[in-house]
């Protein structure tokens, strides 16, 4: 949202309160502001731009669209207005439409490298690789020292298996002294990654410690703001009693309950590999880690309170209340996905929203939940070693592995306290055991969600193959299911010998001594 100075004309002030409004994250008022402020000054193409943006952010992605051209036509049909937009379709996960936008300006210039590479990270997260290395050879092409550009050749090789190849390319600019902080860390991240891959694994450690000390350049300290955030966490955790999760689950909401499942647990237990499958079965729909639950249905019930407090907020809200958060979370993902569930099962995968577990009982009582488990060392190896861009407090968590370990204890804490206070069926996967036996794993699931067996889900990556996967692993789960990630911590050990006794108890809780 863009900022304007303070002025008491009629327009300035109308442009602060939508900008007041965008800060609350009230997008819908945000929506009738600018809608005014578009009348004042239908001129202004910055103004067509953050409507847009607010429309996207409700969902309403056919009227984002209609702002987005208006806003272009007023500059004039610009290659920067083109990159404007798709720049905001990204920023609410409209990758289609960016895809547009990104397209019409490279149209109008051929040159336009921004315009290349967005567009080639776009076809990466659908798999189409061809498209990818055509991209980046013309982002070359224009400028033959554009170390964006190389990075992503450089991904691609290692995608292709020539990992010295890939490692001689990274190795010719890495330490050039001209790259920025970010595509520094994600050239990093990458050697290391290859690295891993041909098991030098003390080489590999260090690059990813070089890309983190990378991120820490990029970042303030909010460790306390971690802390913070843990703590809040723990004190919401505590006024979770079995009768009131009882209570929320035995509620009645709405007349016809739509089939729903969360699929949940630590980032990195597998969550995106279940995902996938499940979601080739014809009778399930997927959301994949979106924000829905938390702006759609949780914040309007509990937006005035501290995060401690958000149970009893939920606790003493009224049913009609939560009916309505009940009906904008469908009623958003049916927006987001751009069709209706009608009856098939819903499945959100977000492992964001193991902590509040409580809070999707209460607004889905009806819900269902899966939970990914792995072994505790490999997820923290695996969180440790991913490459999180851009920057955000979540990348924080993951700068040591000593605070990896710690995330890791909190957030499945919260979950072995849970799991004796539920009401609510859940099931928990293993990772190790959907590696092994992939059919079984998956009849197992079904027959839980009260599915039919279907073969498609054994044909889960033929049909994934142009999908857009949005979780960071979204080139891993498209490969065949091996093995080899199962006990890949042993590599790392002596770097995480110090995180162990964190770790023990949920090593020994989950069965992996």
């Amino acid at each position: 949202m863009a900022t304007f100075p303070t002025h008491t004309d009629p327009l300035s002030q109308t442009l602060q309160a939508a900008a007041m409004a965008w800060k609350r994250r009230d997008y819908q008022r945000g929506i009738e502001i600018l809608e005014s402020a578009a009348k004042m000054a239908p001129h202004k193409p910055e103004i067509w731009f953050d409507l847009a943006r607010c429309h996207g952010f409700c969902y309403n992605y056919k009227a984002a669209e209609e702002c987005f051209e208006k806003g272009i036509r007023v500059t004039g049909w610009k290659t920067e207005s083109f990159l404007e937009a798709g720049r905001r379709c990204l920023v609410f996960s409209q990758n289609e439409m960016a895809k547009k936008y990104f397209e019409r300006a490279l149209k109008q210039n051929g040159n336009s490298i921004e315009a290349l590479m967005r567009l080639a990270y776009i076809h990466l997260r659908h798999n189409h690789l061809n498209e990818v290395a055509q991209l980046a050879d013309r982002a070359i092409h224009v400028d033959k020292n554009f170390i964006p550009a190389l990075l992503l050749r450089a991904a691609l090789l290692r995608l292709n298996n020539k990992w010295d190849e890939s490692e001689r390319l990274l190795r010719s600019f890495i330490t050039k002294s001209e790259l920025d902080a970010r595509t520094r860390a994600e050239s990093w991240y990458e050697l290391g990654t290859i690295l891993d891959l041909q098991q030098r694994y003390d080489d590999a450690m260090a690059a990813f410690l070089e890309a983190k000390k990378c991120i820490r350049s990029m970042m303030g300290q909010n460790t306390v703001d971690i802390e913070i955030r843990r703590e809040n966490a723990k004190k919401a955790g505590k006024t979770i009693s079995a009768a009131m999760l009882k209570r929320w689950q035995a509620s009645t909401l709405s007349e016809s309950p739509k089939r729903f499942a969360l699929l949940c647990g630590h980032p990195r237990s597998g969550t995106t590999l279940l995902e996938q499958i499940l979601d080739s079965h014809p009778e399930i729909i997927s959301v994949e880690e979106t924000d829905i639950f938390n702006e759609e249905a949780l914040l309007p019930v509990t937006h005035a309170v501290p995060h401690e407090l958000i149970f009893t907020a939920l606790d003493t809200a009224s049913n009609a209340q939560v009916h309505k958060s009940n009906s904008a979370y469908f009623q958003c993902a049916e927006r987001f996905l751009g069709q209706p569930v009608g009856n098939r099962l819903l499945i959100d995968k977000n492992p964001s929203l193991t902590s509040l577990i409580p809070a999707v009982i209460r607004i889905i009582p009806e819900a269902k939940f899966i939970t990914a488990l792995r072994d505790p060392r490999d997820v923290c190896i695996s969180c440790f070693t991913q490459p999180l861009m851009p920057v955000t407090p979540v990348s924080e968590v993951y700068l040591t592995l000593e605070a990896t370990a710690t995330e890791y204890a909190s957030v499945m804490g919260l979950w072995q306290m849970l799991k004796p206070l539920m009401a609510n069926p859940f099931l928990e996967v293993h990772y190790e055991d959907l590696v092994e036996n992939l059919e079984t794993v998956a009849r197992q699931t079904l027959e839980f969600l009260e599915l039919p067996w279907n073969d498609r889900v054994l044909e889960f990556q033929k049909l994934s193959q142009n999908k857009l996967v949005r979780s960071p692993t979204f080139a891993e789960v498209r490969k065949p299911v091996t093995k080899r990630a199962v006990g890949r911590w042993r590599n790392y050990q002596k770097y995480l010998e110090p995180c162990l006794p964190v770790l023990e108890p949920f090593v020994k809780a989950f069965g992996y001594e």
